[in-house]
This record gives structure tokens, sequence and C-alpha cells, in this order.
């Protein structure tokens, strides 16, 4: 039998090993010694190139190199998820100011939110709806520059009496010539509870629902 008939025999008797496993793929300890039994098994007559010995090590460094990036990636998503449980436990009962219309409103004390103006205006105004969306007063704010605009209601309706706390819708309204349009307001809001899993954490606001994090705009006391 020639040297090369024994490295054939010996490679085949190590493929045949492999067949139990119940994992086909090859692993990178598998691959290590499949290359040994090439090693000292070749033909010293016709040695293996450089070219396809520095090529199988650069197949070896490849399977290295995915088995510590998926062990990178479990562990930093596993921090990820720590940082989010975390993050999440800190923001119950804070108010949070978030892209809506509606809000929970305490009409005994001064109701603060904003609206986003993107080019300066003649007339700006706020129009404030119950829950049954009866329109209880305007808010009228006159000329305005473009950006962003803090306004503020009072609780009460335009015959001057107070209104029973509960959830309202703010309508930002700004007049460019004969033409009027709507504006994005933004409410506080206050953090119920959270949600974790997915690609992003929810919260779940008292009044408006459920909404991704990477929507609020400003984390209150």
């Amino acid at each position: 039998m020639s040297v090369s008939g024994v490295n054939n025999s010996v490679l085949d008797q190590y493929q045949i090993k492999q067949e139990p496993k119940q994992n086909k793929d090859l692993g990178k300890n598998e691959f290590l010694n499949l290359l040994v039994a090439q090693l000292n098994n070749q033909n010293p007559l016709e040695p293996q190139g450089n070219g396809e010995f520095i090529a199988q090590l650069a197949q070896f460094s490849q399977v290295e190199g995915i088995e510590k990036l998926n062990s990178s990636m479990g562990s930093l998503l596993s921090s990820y998820q720590s940082s989010q449980a975390l993050q999440a436990s800190s923001l119950v009962g804070r108010k949070v100011i978030v892209p809506t219309d509606k809000a929970i409103v305490d009409t005994s004390e001064p109701f603060k939110a904003s609206m986003v103006l993107p080019a300066s205006s003649s007339n700006v105004y706020v129009n404030v709806y119950d829950d049954k969306g009866v329109l209880v007063t305007r808010i009228n704010m006159g000329e305005q520059k473009a950006g962003n605009i803090d306004f503020t209601w009072d609780g009460k309706n335009s015959d001057g009496e107070e209104m029973p706390a509960g959830k309202y819708k703010f309508e930002a309204h700004a007049t460019y010539g004969n033409e009027t349009k709507g504006l994005y307001t933004m409410l506080p809001a206050n953090v119920d509870s959270v949600v974790l899993g997915g690609s992003e954490l929810l919260l779940n606001l008292a009044g408006i629902g459920s909404i991704p994090i990477s929507q609020v705009q400003v984390i209150g006391q």
C-alpha cells in the first residue's frame, strides 16, 4: 500500500468516527483534529503546499472568529436587556413629554405643554376638548416665531369655570396667510408601567397607551 493510500485510509477512518455525532457542523475542535491528522499522514514525497495549508488555517480562523462573535453578541444582548430592566424600573411613576394630542389633566393646577411651529405664524392657538369631544376653551397665543412654543392651560373653560380632572385633547393650529394648519403638540404623561422584550422598551402612559421609548422627548422628575 502506498503512503498516499495510508493517508486516505486514516482520513476515512476519522470521518467515519464523526458520523454518529448529531451535530453535522464542523466545529473548531473537529477542524483542528482533522488538520493535524492530515499533516501527520501526508505523503512525504508530496507534502501539502503552503498555499493550501494557509487556506485551511484561514478557514479555522474563520470558524474561531464566528464562535467568538456569537459569544460576544450573546453577552452584548444580555447587557442590553439588563440595561433595559434598570431603565424601566427608574421610569415607572415619572412624567415624560411625548408627541401626542391627549393627556390626563389635573385641572387644579396649570397644565404646561408645548407645540412645534415649523414657520412663523401671524396667529397661533390651541383648542381644548373634553373626553366627549366638546370644545372647552381656546388658548389664543397670537403671533409667534418658528420653533418650540410653550403654552399653558389654567384648567378652566371659556366661562372661567374650573373643569373636572380627566382626559383632554389639545389641537394646536397656526395661520399662514389665508390657510390654517394643524401643529404637533408635546404633552406630559405619567408612566404607569413598562413592557420589556422585543427590540425596544415600551412605556404604558396614563391616558395614552403604549409608545416606544424612542418617542420620549423629555423625562421629568
